[in-house]
C-alpha cells in the first residue's frame, strides 16, 4: 500500500465518534482526553478516604456492620483505581485508539463503581431517620458530583453515567423517606425540597458537562491544529523543518536501539528554475506538489518526507541494515522524480540530484548529517544531473569546518 493511500486511512480513523450524538475529535485529542482522566489521581484519594470514613462512622452511629463492609468495599475500589492510575501512568504513552478505549474503559469502571457505592450508602442510610448523618452522607452526592464534572467533563459519556448512578438512587431515597412515618415538623416537605434541590442540582450539572465538553473540544482541536500547521510545509503538506527535527529524534533512537542504520537523502531538483522561468511560478508550485506526492508514494510509511524550502526535499530512510540500502533508494528517488510532470506530462527534463549521509557513520546529530549530505549533493550535481552521491571523507572534513 503506498504512503498517501495509508495516510489517508489513518486521517479517517483518528476522525472518530466514540458513541452516538457525540462530537467526531482527532486521534491526539482523544489522547489527551484519556491524559487528562489520569491526571488526577488525588481526587479519588481524597474522596475515597472521606467516603470510608463516613461509613465507619455510620456503622459505630447505627450499629450495623453493613457500613462497615460498605468500607471495606470502598477501599478495596480506591485500591483498585489507584492501581489502574499508576498503570496507565508506566504504560504513557499510550497511541492505538483500540489500547485508549481500553484504558477508558477501566477508568469508567472504577468510576461507576464508586457512585454506585456511594448511591448505595444514601439509600441505606435514608432508610432510617438519623438526618445530621442524612446530611454528611447528602453532601458527599454534592462533593462527587462536582468532583466528577470537574474531571471528567471531557468524556461525557463517563461523566453522565457516574453522575446518575449516584444521584438517581438518592433522590428517590429522599422522596421515599419524606413520606416516612415521622412526627418532626416539615418533615415531608423538608426532604422533598432535598430530593428536588438534588434533582436541580444534578440537571444543572448535565447541562454544564454539555458545555465543558463543547469548549473542550474546539479549544484542543484548535490548538492541535495549528500545532499540526506549525510543523507542516504550506505548499506540499509535507513535514517542515521543526516536524523533521521531532521525527529524527524519534528515527534515531529507534535506529540505535535495534542496531540499525538511518539515511539522510537531501535532494533538488535539476531543471527546476527553468521551470519557474518558462511556466512561471504557478506552474512550479504545482510541479513541487507532485515531487512531493511522489515521493509519499514511494518511502515507507516509518520514513518521513520533508521539504526544507524552494526544491530542496529531505528524507529520513531507517531501519537500514546496509548502505546499499540508501543507494538503491536514491536511485528510485531519481527514477521517479525523472518522469514528465503536468497532466498532459508536458514538463519533461527534470531531474532529481541526491546527496547521502548515513547514522551513526556521520554522526547522530540531524544538523550534522544535513551538512554532510548537502555536501554530498553538491558533488552530486557538479557531477552531472540525476546522480547520487554519498558522504565521504572530504564532505565530513568540510562539516567539520563548517562546525
Amino acid at each position: 500500500m503506498r504512503k498517501n493511500d495509508q495516510q489517508v486511512q489513518v486521517k479517517r480513523r483518528t476522525n472518530f465518534k466514540l458513541f452516538p450524538g457525540s462530537t467526531a475529535i482527532p486521534l491526539p485529542v482523544y489522547r489527551e482526553f484519556v491524559d487528562m482522566l489520569y491526571s488526577m489521581w488525588l481526587p479519588i484519594f481524597g474522596l475515597g478516604v472521606v467516603f470510608i470514613a463516613v461509613c465507619i462512622l455510620a456503622a459505630f452511629q447505627l450499629g450495623e456492620p453493613i457500613y462497615g463492609a460498605l468500607a471495606a468495599i470502598g477501599a478495596v475500589t480506591i485500591f483498585l483505581r489507584l492501581a489502574v492510575v499508576r498503570a496507565y501512568e508506566r504504560a504513557a504513552p499510550v497511541r492505538h485508539i483500540k489500547d485508549l478505549r481500553g484504558w477508558e474503559r477501566r477508568y469508567a469502571i472504577g468510576n461507576y463503581a464508586s457512585a454506585a457505592q456511594l448511591a448505595l450508602l444514601n439509600v441505606l442510610v435514608l432508610a432510617v431517620h438519623d438526618p445530621l448523618l442524612q446530611l454528611i452522607t447528602v453532601s458527599l452526592i454534592f462533593s462527587f458530583g462536582a468532583g466528577v464534572v470537574a474531571r471528567t467533563s471531557v468524556r461525557p459519556k463517563v461523566c453522565v453515567i457516574s453522575l446518575l448512578t449516584a444521584t438517581l438512587p438518592t433522590i428517590a431515597a429522599l422522596a421515599l423517606h419524606a413520606f416516612g412515618p415521622h412526627s418532626d415538623g416539615l418533615h415531608m416537605e423538608m426532604y422533598l425540597v432535598e430530593a428536588l434541590l438534588v434533582a436541580m442540582i444534578t440537571g444543572l450539572s448535565l447541562q454544564t458537562v454539555a458545555h465543558l465538553y463543547r469548549t473542550a473540544v474546539e479549544h484542543h482541536t484548535t490548538k492541535h491544529d495549528l500545532g499540526q500547521l506549525a510543523k507542516l510545509d504550506s505548499l506540499t503538506g509535507l513535514a517542515n523543518r521543526l516536524s523533521l527535527r521531532e521525527r529524527f529524534k524519534t528515527s534515531i533512537t529507534a535506529a540505535s536501539r535495534n542496531r540499525q542504520l538511518l539515511a539522510v537523502h537531501i535532494l533538488d531538483l535539476d531543471g527546476f528554475k527553468a521551470v519557474n522561468d518558462h511556466h512561471g511560478h504557478p506552474v512550479g508550485d504545482a510541479l513541487l506538489q507532485q515531487v512531493a506526492r511522489r515521493l509519499e508514494a514511494i518511502v515507507r510509511t516509518e520514513d518521513t518526507v520533508a521539504r526544507l524550502g524552494g526544491d530542496e526535499f529531505v528524507v529520513l530512510q531507517t531501519g537500514l541494515l546496509h548502505e546499499d540500502e540508501a543507494k538503491i533508494f536514491a536511485r528510485r528517488i531519481i527514477r521517479q522524480l525523472s518522469l514528465p510532470y503536468g497532466d498532459d506530462e508536458s514538463i519533461t527534463g527534470v531531474s532529481a540530484s541526491v546527496g547521502i549521509a548515513t547514522a551513526p557513520k556521520q554522526g547522530v546529530e540531524l544538523e550534522r548529517l544535513l551538512a554532510c549530505a548537502d555536501a554530498a549533493l553538491y558533488r552530486a550535481k557538479t557531477s552531472g544531473k540525476a546522480r547520487a552521491k554519498f558522504c565521504n571523507r572530504d564532505d565530513e572534513a568540510k562539516c567539520n569546518i563548517a562546525a
